[in-house]
């Protein structure tokens, strides 16, 4: 189960958005052939990924935002570019290309660090740009909270595409970084839970001036939780399975 888009149209063309989901591209195809050569990978960590020891130590600062362009493998960016896709836009629009540009990096320094702050001693590089999405995901959490969202439901030969409200798909998926972190071993490597958790705790406040701008309980009261504008309509598709009848 996964979101495939959300009913909020954004009024302006998301210009960044698709520039940080062009140059995220652009940087994973340039390593795309080495990906198997171990030497060549082991460096590209170590001079750019976050390495939560390096930043403690003191060394490698530059990290904290190179970091968020790499990626581990074509699923790892494929998933990070839907989600980008889906909530970025609409951040995009309410806070204008620029202020939206300093938000989403921002997150992604802040998830960094939180990343650092749970497991100081880490020597496990970490890449991505999943914490700096989990911002512009807190962000929509608070200023959308009703928007709906399509979700892809597939159940072996069964699929449906059905719509929910954001806030129960977002603090679903806050809940499960929680609790893989809660569950995770600093040096196993894999998904980095807290990044994730702190990036979305990042972008949640650091979206309040821009709700508090709106209204704030005003504005949530003015619109229910729904976008200020008409939403999106698509058709609902599910799967047509044959049934057979008794004899």
């Amino acid at each position: 189960m996964f979101p495939i888009r959300d009913h909020n149209p954004s009024g302006r063309t998301p210009w960044v958005t698709w520039g940080l989901m062009a140059l995220n591209i652009l940087i994973f195809l340039s390593y795309w052939g080495d990906m198997e050569n171990a030497r060549v990978m082991n460096a590209l960590w170590f001079d750019w990924a976050m390495i939560p020891a390096r930043i403690v130590g003191g060394d490698g600062y530059y990290t904290l935002i190179s970091s968020m362009f790499l990626h581990g493998g074509i699923m790892h960016l494929a998933g990070n570019m839907l989600f980008l896709w889906i909530f970025g836009d609409n951040i995009e629009d309410t806070l204008g290309h620029i202020p939206y540009l300093g938000f989403y990096l921002a997150s992604g320094v802040l998830a960094a660090l939180a990343q650092v702050v749970i497991e100081p001693g880490s020597g496990v590089p970490m890449v991505g740009a999943s914490g700096a999405i989990a911002g512009v995901m807190g962000g929509y959490l608070l200023l959308f909270p009703r928007a709906r969202v399509d979700i892809l439901l597939i159940l072996i030969v069964f699929f449906r595409i059905f719509p929910i409200p954001a806030w129960i798909m977002l603090a679903v998926w806050f809940g499960m970084q929680f609790l893989g972190g809660i569950g995770s071993d600093a040096q196993a490597g894999g998904v980095a839970y807290w990044a994730h958790a702190g990036g979305f705790a990042a972008g949640l406040l650091l979206a309040v001036p821009a709700w508090l701008s709106r209204g704030g309980l005003a504005f949530w009261e003015r619109t229910h939780g729904q976008p200020p504008h008409p939403e999106a309509r698509y058709p609902i598709v599910q799967s047509r399975i044959p049934k057979v009848g008794r004899k």
